[in-house]
């Protein structure tokens, strides 16, 4: 594998098994087969190496906390936004394997390749080193992440749904109100509504992210009002 040495020192760990890493960083659309010679599988275990060492971490750093915190806190952490800005701190980008066409698409800045990347990447590691390998790896990936949040984050899809039921105007309503873009990178515009406020919507590459986003919006609107 090209520049092997540059991604090892990127990631601190240095492979036994090369096959590990060579496959972790290997997309679907380089394969025209059902070999699985792809990331899938190791994204599936690295996304469960993952949870695990981010929970065991917040349950040491936080002692104090019940569990409904540190469920925030750990959301925070895992999600795709959190992997794929790691992804892009570790320059993962520069060494997945993409198809021409995937790649001109721009594949490798895809939030959501870079953190399936991630997560092949964490299983690559726990492969070829062990759990405290991984362990190790995640912990120095997440840096000052995991203590930058002095309190439990709040979920902007949360705290507009506390606020409208506060006031009395029931749930917020999310519509899907279009999608474009290729199958392997589509892009999601959401609504969301809020008796008696304009409707907000924004546009991310997930439905989960674009929610959260318009529900932002919609809280800085009643905020103001």
């Amino acid at each position: 594998m090209e520049n092997l040495g540059a991604l090892e020192q990127r990631l601190g760990y240095k492979f036994q098994e090369t096959i590990y890493i060579q496959r972790a960083l290997t997309h679907s659309s380089a394969h025209h087969d059902s070999t699985g010679l792809d990331y899938e599988r190791l994204e599936f275990l690295g996304d469960r190496v993952v949870n695990l060492v981010v929970a065991d971490l917040l349950f040491r750093a936080f002692r104090e906390e019940k569990e409904g915190a540190l469920a925030k806190r750990h959301t925070a952490l895992v999600r795709t936004e959190t992997l794929a800005e790691i992804a892009v701190f570790l320059n993962l980008g520069d060494f997945v394997i993409l198809s021409d066409s995937e790649r001109r698409a721009g594949g490798a800045e895809n939030d959501n390749i870079l953190a399936d990347i991630m997560e092949a990447v964490t299983a690559a590691i726990y492969l070829d080193g062990g759990f405290t390998a991984a362990e190790k790896f995640i912990e120095t990936a997440l840096g000052n992440k995991l203590h930058d949040m002095s309190e439990p984050p709040r979920d902007a899809k949360t705290t507009l749904q506390e606020w409208s039921q506060a006031e009395d105007l029931g749930l917020p309503l999310y519509e899907v109100i279009a999608q474009d873009g290729p199958d392997h990178a589509p892009e999601f515009t959401v609504r969301v509504t809020v008796m008696n406020f304009p409707p907000q919507q924004a546009v991310s590459t997930s439905k989960k992210r674009a929610e959260k986003d318009a529900a932002q919006l919609m809280l800085d609107k009643v905020i103001q009002k």
